[in-house]
């Protein structure tokens, strides 16, 4: 998301399962009270669960997602592009690390206690599952785009696209961004070592920011540069925080998740690391949590109303945390599963299983000192190829 868009998300098909960008669109459950509420489709398996987390996987019932256990939790990098399975970028990378031991914010109750009072929509704690990833080849063509007023020079990249033959955008049954959503274009060519991702994208009406990451860089903590957008508002990749149906059907999601927050409900012109843009539509106030803070879920958090897939959520939630990287209404973003091996149906999670969570589930991990975003200015070389 550029200097003031809204909120942003193409799917998958290999073992690096991510996640779906939470559209703009408002929920339509309400929301639960206190404790985790049960409204998946298991709720025989989810009663018997613990009622407090355990980060540690269990090794029984292999047909339960929630108790499949990790094969292999080094990150080592296994993949194409020096990638660790179930990973995008390289494992040093923020987002791919474990922080279910690091230290919590000074400020942490304080935001805890402003979104527990102020975000509580129907839209809190819900799931989207619209935004693909698609993968790419070298022999997959390339397509130019006629930059529009969503493109920002110099955050975002004016290179041709690798376009997958029978893809479409967020929200959209093709490559045309017909309606008014945030149409993410989101695209994996492992060969080149290139994520590809699009906000309000469109081809032939012209397209938003793109912004290109090269998988295998180690990127410094500015990323693609300081007061910088990407294709979410706070200059972080996409793809790299959505989880799968694949992920969730192996028991282990190995990535921090991204979850999104109303512009109102963000701290004003605010950012930190790993975060390096804020925007234009942010007005919370001192104590809202700043765009790409990070959060964790707490290690007695109550989920005995979880069911089996969405523990393997909570799990994540608590060993890599969420991190806010966009503005919009629907908290969680997992990826489409148009071309995953698993389904949404099929692992048993839908878009209301985690309403049962609460913001005192969570606490605030230490990221340093917040950013001005108005105080400093976006200065790096697009990619032109």
């Amino acid at each position: 998301m550029p200097r003031s868009h809204p909120s942003h998300s193409p799917t998958l098909a290999l073992f690096l399962s991510l996640g779906a960008c939470a559209s703009e669109g408002g929920g339509d459950e309400q929301a639960s009270s206190s404790g985790a509420s049960l409204s998946g489709p298991d709720a025989s398996s989810a009663t018997a669960m613990s009622s407090t987390l355990d980060t540690s996987a269990s090794d029984s019932a292999t047909s339960d997602p929630s108790a499949s256990g990790p094969s292999d939790d080094t990150g080592t990098p296994t993949g194409a592009c020096g990638n660790a399975d179930g990973q995008l970028l390289l494992p040093s990378m923020p987002w791919n690390t474990d922080v279910s031991a690091a230290p919590v914010a000074a400020d942490s109750q304080a935001v805890i206690d402003y979104l527990q009072a102020n975000v509580a929509s129907d839209a809190r704690f819900q799931i989207d599952f619209s935004i693909p990833i698609l993968e790419a080849t070298a022999d997959t063509p390339r397509q130019s785009f006629e930059p529009t007023e969503d493109f920002f020079d110099p955050d975002c990249d004016p290179a041709p696209i690798p376009v997958p033959e029978g893809g479409h955008i967020e929200g959209e049954a093709g490559y045309t961004c017909e309606g008014d959503g945030d149409c993410h274009l989101i695209v994996v060519d492992r060969e080149s070592c290139r994520l590809y991702e699009q906000w309000r994208a469109g081809f032939g009406t012209g397209g938003g920011c793109l912004a290109i990451w090269e998988l295998d860089r180690a990127y410094d903590e500015t990323l693609r540069g300081d007061y910088c957008s990407s294709a979410d508002a706070a200059g972080l990749p996409i793809a790299a925080l959505l989880f799968t149906a694949d992920e969730v059907a192996s028991g282990e999601i190995r990535h921090a998740l991204r979850f999104i927050l109303p512009n109102d409900n963000i701290r004003a012109d605010e950012y930190v690391r790993p975060g390096t843009h804020s925007t234009f539509p942010t007005a919370g106030p001192g104590d809202a949590p700043p765009y790409a803070v990070r959060l964790r879920l707490r290690p007695d958090a109550d989920l005995s109303g979880l069911n089996p897939a969405a523990q393997v959520v909570a799990r994540a939630l608590a060993t890599y945390g969420m991190i806010l990287a966009d503005g919009g209404n629907i908290t969680f973003t997992a990826a489409a599963d148009d071309v995953t091996t698993a389904t949404w149906e099929g692992v048993g999670l839908g878009p209301h299983d985690l309403k049962g969570l609460q913001w005192s589930d969570f606490e605030v991990i230490d990221a340093g000192p917040t950013i001005a975003w108005s105080e400093g200015e976006c200065t790096r070389t697009p990619i032109t190829d």
